[in-house]
This record gives structure tokens, sequence and C-alpha cells, in this order.
């Protein structure tokens, strides 16, 4: 499973079994019996790999290359989940997944939203695969996010910025688009000069915030979200934006009329006040 594409032809990825993997291994792929090369193992379980060389890295994903369904998804994945599997807002390559809330959206939802009145701004969050596991201290403040990759036109998070002294409400579609606003509000980022590739600065870097409750939002004033598993960052999150004991009694309520959880499942609005 790529994860992070490091160099041409070097990856990090998520290996199994990989009890039986050692570096220097070789794994063959396909009829041809491409080569990929194991390397070193790193933090948070991924590994090194190393793409065949007899040929180019696009090449290789496109031909043999599968999308990455969430695991209770039980069928092979087959063409039309390249176009179900991404949101209307997919643009650049990088996340291991697609953010959930993302995909309640559709065009036509879009030209209605922006019909209203409403401003789209896009951002990119590269989601990891810390996104997803369960969260292992038993104390909140001992567990921790690997760092996912942000990036938006400098342009963008000055019209948020503006937005944002004009008293305008920030709405964010998804946890990871929250994480990545409320970096972008600590300065987490740094500027990148992309004016020679005719797009501008970009602010852009790596995002480790943990958001839990008492965490105070600088940015976003409402949320849409899926519901999220239980010992999950994500979960956290929702409850650090709009209580504890309010998320639990939504939640229960859901599950009382069977909402669906997971990536394809049901998602909710949730809105607060100014400050709190």
């Amino acid at each position: 499973f790529l994860t992070r594409r490091i160099a041409r032809g070097e990856w990090l990825a998520l290996l199994r079994p990989s009890k039986r993997l050692r570096k220097g291994e070789v794994v063959l792929v396909g009829e041809e019996e491409r080569p990929v090369r194991v390397g070193n193992r790193g933090e948070n379980g991924e590994w090194k790999v190393f793409l065949p060389e007899s040929v180019k890295e696009r090449q290789f994903i496109e031909a043999y290359g599968h999308v990455p369904l969430p695991p209770y998804i039980k069928r092979e994945d087959e063409l039309r989940d390249r176009i179900r599997y991404q949101t209307v807002f997919a643009r650049r390559e990088g996340s291991i997944a697609a953010p959930t809330a993302g995909l309640h959206f559709t065009e036509d939802i879009m030209l209605e939203v922006k019909r209203r009145g409403v401003t789209v701004i896009p951002l990119t969050l590269h989601i990891g695969p810390g996104t997803f596991r369960p969260l292992t201290e038993e104390t909140v403040e001992n567990n921790g996010l690997p760092p996912e990759f942000v990036r938006i036109n400098k342009d963008y998070w000055e019209e948020i910025e503006g937005a944002l002294r004009m008293g305008r409400r920030i709405v964010a579609v998804g946890t990871t688009t929250t994480r990545a606003l409320e970096s972008l509000a600590r300065g987490c980022l740094k500027e990148e000069d992309e004016r020679g590739r005719g797009e501008g600065i970009y602010l852009a870097g790596w995002a480790d915030l943990f958001i839990y409750p008492g965490f105070r939002f600088r940015v976003v004033d409402a949320l849409l979200t899926n519901l999220h598993l239980p010992r999950s960052s994500l979960l956290l999150l929702v409850a650090a934006f709009a209580g504890r004991d309010e998320v639990l009694e939504a939640y229960r309520w859901a599950v009382g009329r069977k909402f669906r959880f997971y990536s394809y499942g049901d998602a909710m609005f949730i809105s607060r006040r100014k400050g709190g």
C-alpha cells in the first residue's frame, strides 16, 4: 500500500504480511514479475520500497495499482471506484484516502452552494495512515498524530482571514480540513514561491496538530463530518468542536436510527458559537 512518494521510484508503504518480509527482499508484481525491492522499516510501521527501474513509475502504478478501498467493503475494486472514491474537490495526488465528508458533494450541489452566495475555497491536505489508527494511550494528551502535508494558495488564506475579520462563518468540509485550517492559523506552514511554474505563492508544510477537548478553535465555525469510530482522533476532534456530551448524545440518536458510519456513511452538520 503506497502511502507517500519520497523520490522517483522511491516510496513509503505499508506491507502485509510485514513479518515475512526483510530489508533487501524483492516482491514480484504481475505476470511480467516486475521487482519491487524492500528497504528499511521506518516509524509508524511504514517501509521504504523501490519500484522497478525497468518501467516508468506512473506506468507501473497505472498498470498494477488498485484503488485502496476501505477494508469493510468486501469486494475487489472496480474501474468505477476510480471515480466514485474521489471527491469533487480532488485535484492533487498524494492522499491515501478520500476525505469522507467531501464524498457527499456533487457538481450540482456545489453549483447550488455557490448560487446561494457561499464562497468555496480549496486547500490540500494529504490524509496519511495515522488518521485511521486508533489511539493507544489511555491519557488523551499522551497520544499524537503523524504529520500530514498541507498546502494552500496564500491568496486563498488571506481571503479566509478577511472573512474572519468581517465575521463571516467559516465552514470546514471534514475533520482533515479543520486540522489544516487550524494549523494555518497557528503559523505552522512556510511560504513556497511557485511563480516560476505560474502558480503564485503557497503556504505549505507538515501539520501534526492533535485536536482534543480543551482545544480553542481560531478559524472554523461550522463542520460537516461523517460519524467516527471510538478511540479515534477524529471523534476527539468532533468532541472538542461540539462538546463531549452533545456529541455522544447525537451519536446515540444516530445509532438508534441505524445511521451509517465509515467512508460511505452518513454525515452531520455542526455549528458553534463564535468564541465557544
